[in-house]
C-alpha cells in the first residue's frame, strides 16, 4: 500500500488512514491507493466493516490536490475520464456502486472540498467536536462535482446546501449533526474509540444482511414507495437474494430461539 495511505486490519475490521502531508490533499496516485484499499476491503470475505480517517488532528482532508492540478499533473476538463482515479472513482468511494460493505468515516479535522465529498460517500460519520465542513470551490471557478452536488442536497435542507455551495460557508460538526449529516459528535480524543466501538458492533452482525442493506438502499433510492417494493421483489440484487437463502439467516433465527449467541460466517 502507498505510504500516503495506511491500512491496518484487526479481525473483521479494516482501518484506512489518509496520511499525505499536512493537509491530506488527494492527487491521482493517492486516490488510486485509497481505491486499492477499498477494493481489497470489498473482495476479502473476512473483512466486514471499514473505518476511514485522516492522519493528524487538524485536517481530515483538504480534498483535491490543487498544486498537482496547477502543475498539470491532474486534469480538470472531463477529469473523470482524463485520469484514472482507481476502482470506485475519486478516492475509491464516491462512485463505488459495488461496495456493499459499510464504511465508517471518523473525521478528525477540517473536511473540505473533495475531502468532504469522500466523507459523504461513507455510510456512517463520526466527527470530532472541533471539525468543520466546507466547499470552497466557487472562488476557484470550479464546482464540487465528485459527490457534493449530487449527495449534499439529499442529506440536508436544499437551501442550506445552497449556502455551502454558493457562499462557501463552513458548517460545524454540531450543526452537521443537527441536520443529520453527521451521526455522532465526540471529543477528539475519543474519536477512534467511538469509531472502533461501532465497527465492532457492525462486524458482529451477519455480513450478508449488512451488505443487503446497502445493496437494496442503492437500488431503491428516490423511487416511489410502491416501485421500491416492486424493485426489491423483482430486481436481481444478488446479495439480498443470497441472504434470504443463507445459513446465517437460519443461524440467526435458531440462536434467537435457543437463547444463545449466533455464529455468523457470511454464508
Amino acid at each position: 500500500m502507498s505510504n500516503e495511505v495506511d491500512v491496518k486490519i484487526d479481525g473483521h475490521v479494516m482501518e484506512v488512514t489518509l496520511a499525505r502531508g499536512k493537509v491530506n490533499a488527494i492527487d491521482v496516485p493517492t486516490s488510486q491507493a485509497l481505491a486499492a484499499a477499498f477494493s481489497q476491503f470489498r473482495k476479502d470475505k473476512n473483512l466486514r466493516v471499514a473505518i476511514l480517517t485522516g492522519g493528524g488532528q487538524k485536517i481530515f482532508s483538504a480534498g483535491w490536490d490543487l498544486k498537482a492540478l496547477n502543475d498539470g499533473d491532474m486534469q480538470l476538463d472531463n477529469w473523470w475520464e482524463s485520469d484514472d482515479y482507481g476502482e470506485g472513482g475519486f478516492t475509491g468511494l464516491t462512485e463505488n456502486w459495488e461496495l456493499n460493505k459499510p464504511v465508517i468515516c471518523a473525521i478528525n479535522g477540517l473536511a473540505v472540498g473533495g475531502g468532504f465529498e469522500m466523507a459523504l460517500a461513507c455510510d456512517l460519520i463520526i466527527a470530532a467536536d472541533h471539525v468543520e465542513f466546507g466547499l470552497p470551490e466557487m472562488p476557484l471557478g470550479i464546482v464540487p462535482d465528485a459527490g457534493a452536488l449530487q449527495r449534499l442536497p439529499r442529506r440536508i435542507p436544499h437551501n442550506i446546501a445552497m449556502e455551502m455551495f454558493l457562499l462557501g460557508r463552513r458548517m460545524t460538526a454540531i450543526e452537521a449533526a443537527h441536520y443529520g449529516l453527521v451521526n455522532k459528535v465526540v471529543p477528539k480524543e475519543n474519536l477512534m474509540d467511538a469509531a472502533r466501538e461501532w465497527a465492532a458492533s457492525i462486524a458482529w452482525s451477519a455480513p450478508l444482511a449488512m451488505q443487503s442493506v446497502k445493496e437494496v438502499q442503492r437500488a431503491i433510492e428516490c423511487e416511489p414507495l410502491e416501485k421500491a417494493f416492486h424493485k426489491m421483489r423483482t430486481d436481481p440484487m444478488p446479495t439480498y437474494r443470497k441472504m434470504l437463502k443463507s445459513t446465517d439467516a437460519a443461524e440467526g433465527v435458531a440462536a434467537f430461539v435457543e437463547k444463545r449467541e449466533p455464529n455468523f460466517k457470511g454464508e
